[in-house]
């Protein structure tokens, strides 16, 4: 784990521990995942390239910490067509939680899982039929305050 302790400057990315935080957040997270009964079969059966995955998912990530990133977008949409239930939020959510804590420091343990929710509350209205959301960068993030999304939608 890598603690860092927050100074009004930092972004949520510098907290973290930047690149070599995340990516190890990530490679334990999709490890469980991977494994898990209720998850795996269908993160299986929709990734066939897992390094390809786990760098877009970096990207993606990076983008919500405020950091640069390449992330191209479309997260909503990609995650249409998976049958995704109320249930796979819970069990997604958990594990992520778990691992945000086991290899983050407190404060970037607590902000990523506040983030993951928001997250997973707007991906839960585009699965369920709200469709026209697309989440950005967190507002505030290179600014280090808490994390607030920055959704566009039908006004």
């Amino acid at each position: 784990m890598i603690a860092k302790t927050g100074s009004p400057a930092e972004t949520p990315w510098d907290r973290l521990g930047g690149a070599p935080a995340l990516q190890n957040l990530l490679r334990h997270f999709y490890a469980d995942i991977r494994q898990d009964a209720v998850l795996g079969p269908i993160f299986n059966a929709h990734i066939h390239d897992w390094p390809a995955h786990l760098e877009k998912i970096g990207s993606f990530w990076a983008r919500q910490l405020g950091a640069a990133s390449n992330y191209p977008g479309g997260f909503a949409a990609a995650h249409l067509p998976l049958g995704i239930q109320p249930e796979h939020f819970v069990r997604w959510l958990g594990l992520w939680e778990r691992n945000c804590c086991q290899h983050l420091n407190p404060e970037s343990a607590a902000w990523m899982t506040a983030r993951a929710s928001d997250i997973a509350a707007h991906l839960r209205r585009v699965v369920g039929g709200s469709g026209g959301l697309q989440v950005g960068p967190v507002e505030g993030a290179s600014e280090g305050r808490s994390p607030r999304p920055a959704v566009a939608g039908p006004d």
